[in-house]
């Protein structure tokens, strides 16, 4: 395909939001894949590679943006990244041989549930500090490298379902969860990077300028969002946002 000027901005534009709403909530990989494939028209499989790219730019963009606005102690979480990152490795791998296309039904469905969950109440996406855990030890690798295979497989809808865990399950604020969910998501996309890279399914022209602008959206949101009082509430109101055109978008109600 001969890649025109308008190619890119289109590409660039859709990117920027997408890195905004994935800083700050999750699920920007509604609007970045479905401009590679409905807009741009590149099939499934490589549209699912190149979207990747992005995804890791837009993760270093966050981390970089939400870095030293506020003291974490990372090694207290490391049952919460460290098998999001395994379990994504072998979904990563599974993606290069299998389309995602029949999981698209079970998604939708999966969407609609954490819109509920979402809104029921909100006060508990919007707790200050860190609270006790309620989900037990011998739980939580299962879980997560569940998680991380998923977000391997296809990354669309990961943000969400790992920050609900994260703030709901984990009962860490959200701020501080979106660091976490920056620094994880950044970790395993740049190892499904390289496998697609490795299964030729990057278009990286297109990634590249995605990248960038997911880069940049990352940062700016995380950046301000550090600095505005209540910036939970604002991610909160964010990733309502977010999810509702999620839905919308999967039912093709536009």
């Amino acid at each position: 395909m001969d890649w025109t000027f308008d190619h890119f901005v289109i590409a660039f534009t859709g990117a920027f939001f997408a890195g905004i709403i994935n800083a700050l909530a999750g699920n920007g990989s509604v609007i970045t894949l479905t401009v590679l494939t409905e807009l741009l028209g590149l099939p499934g499989n490589i549209a699912n590679g190149t979207n990747r790219v992005g995804v890791l730019m837009n993760a270093a963009g966050a981390m970089t943006g939400f870095r030293g606005k506020r003291e974490i102690e990372y090694s207290r979480y490391w049952k919460y990244i460290l098998p999001v990152i395994f379990g994504a490795i072998v979904g990563t791998i599974v993606a290069t041989y299998v389309t995602h296309a029949q999981f698209m039904g079970v998604f939708r469905f999966l969407m609609i549930v954490m819109l509920i969950v979402i809104l029921v109440k909100p006060e508990r996406w919007l707790i200050a500090h860190a609270e006790k855990s309620i989900l037990p030890g011998w739980v939580v690798w299962p879980m997560m490298l569940l998680l991380g295979f998923y977000g391997g497989f296809i990354q669309m809808g990961m943000g969400v379902f790992y920050l609900a865990v994260l703030v709901l399950v984990a009962r860490l604020p959200m701020i501080e969860s979106n660091t976490i969910k920056a620094i994880t998501v950044g970790s395993f996309t740049l190892i499904a990077v390289i496998i697609f890279a490795w299964a030729d399914q990057i278009i990286w022209t297109i990634g590249l300028v995605m990248g960038a602008a997911q880069f940049l959206g990352g940062w700016m949101a995380a950046h301000y969002a550090s600095k505005i009082p209540g910036a939970s509430k604002v991610a909160y109101i964010v990733l309502i946002i977010a999810v509702s055109l999620s839905v919308l978008k999967l039912f093709e109600v536009f």
